[in-house]
């Protein structure tokens, strides 16, 4: 049997959205062990001046715990 537990991240990118969600399972892979999926909360841009400049998402991350 396994135990999962649901954690609350925060990623940015200045090049898209799929960039900041890639970079942030990345960061988190790095403490936690056997991430198996994400859901992406929130998605938004900040606007400076008109343009895109930083693509922001919040995601929840699932990963197994050690048993």
């Amino acid at each position: 049997m396994s135990v999962a537990k649901v954690t609350e991240i925060s990623s940015s990118s200045s090049k898209s959205f799929e960039d900041a969600i890639e970079q942030g399972i990345l960061r988190a892979n790095k403490t936690l062990d056997k991430i198996k999926g994400a859901w992406i909360n929130e998605m938004k841009v900040n606007v400076d001046d008109g343009k895109v400049t930083e693509y922001c998402v919040n995601m929840k991350v699932t990963f197994v715990l050690k048993g």
